[in-house]
């Protein structure tokens, strides 16, 4: 579990870090460099989720050395599965990260909702609904690792 109390946010319990995958983890398919890992190193702390529709395909053997548990989506309302699945584990313990209108659900619903912004680019209702934007989802990851951060965008 990741603590951390932000002066004027609120305290954060993060058990779960769920992300999507293609657009926020993955460009065009494949992981971007660097992420797996952080995200071995983040799995020490927090369990570790991938949402995916697996557009391109062979998402399990790309992330397979990364301890984390795949939940392939329907094609057919994506936002409102990521969101339930959210629930299910329980949004008050999660921080989701997402870049498309698809994410919009889950990071209103996380505790902590974060918005990337790469290659392809975000959902301006993404964007909108995350508490942090970033640029980069090693950025996001960064975060997630560096506390003092993310109070520091976070505080009031």
């Amino acid at each position: 579990m990741i603590e951390i109390d932000i002066p004027g946010f609120g305290s954060l319990r993060l058990e779960r870090l769920i992300l999507d995958y293609n657009g926020t983890i993955a460009v065009d398919g494949q992981p971007v460099q660097e992420v797996k890992e952080r995200l071995i190193a983040l799995a020490r702390h927090v369990e570790i989720h991938v949402l995916t529709a697996d557009t391109f395909g062979g998402v399990e053997k790309k992330l397979s050395d990364i301890p984390c548990k795949i939940h392939v989506l329907p094609v057919e309302a994506q936002d409102k599965g990521k969101m339930e699945y959210v629930d299910r584990l329980g949004a008050d313990r999660a921080v989701c990260i997402g870049n498309g209108r698809n994410d919009v659900m889950m990071l209103k619903k996380a505790a902590l909702g974060i918005a990337v912004m790469q290659d392809e680019g975000a959902a301006a209702s993404a964007v909108l609904s995350a508490d942090v934007v970033v640029t980069d989802i090693l950025f996001a990851l960064d975060l997630i690792s560096n506390q003092m951060r993310l109070t520091a965008t976070l505080r009031s």
